[in-house]
């Protein structure tokens, strides 16, 4: 169902993977948009090792979520900064791609739960997520992607 790598040699561990999502705040999600046009956008997530889902948070309706329950099958894209070997002009980046499919999630705890975590990334200010979860959460929705299969590699960009 998913194509095999071509360059192995590049392909980075699951480990190394799973690392990448939970270091990485943001990627790009992709999905099948009006008309049938590829639709991708920056986003940023939480990966749960439990569930092995993603988690995205964005307004209850729009273009994503039209997108999304009509066609439940996504990829997301994250990649690091990259790094350059001395002497050396290009950057090494290591990327992730996950392909998965949407399933929207109406559990309270779990929405304070992962909104707790997404604020995570970015404060660890435990007041100001409080008061921001109380604030938003009845304006955001919350979706999981569920992976079915994921797949990394190093890429050299000269």
């Amino acid at each position: 169902m998913f194509r095999e790598m071509r360059r192995k040699k590049q392909a980075l561990s699951y480990e190394e993977c799973i690392h990448i999502l939970n270091t990485q705040p943001r990627g790009v999600l992709s999905m099948l948009g009006d008309d049938d046009y590829p639709y991708g956008i920056p986003l940023d997530h939480y990966y749960d090792e439990k569930t092995h889902c993603l988690y995205f948070h964005c307004a209850k309706t729009g273009h994503k979520i039209d997108a999304m329950t009509r066609h439940p099958k996504v990829s997301y894209c994250v990649y690091d900064e990259g790094y350059r070997n001395e002497g050396e002009w290009a950057l090494n980046i290591k990327s992730v791609v996950c392909f998965g499919h949407v399933e929207f999630v109406e559990d309270d705890d779990t929405i304070v739960s992962v909104l707790t975590h997404l604020t995570r990334k970015f404060t660890d200010d435990e007041d100001y997520i409080k008061k921001e979860i109380a604030k938003f959460k009845k304006s955001v929705r919350l979706f999981a992607v569920h992976i079915d299969h994921l797949s990394g590699k190093i890429v050299n960009e000269s």
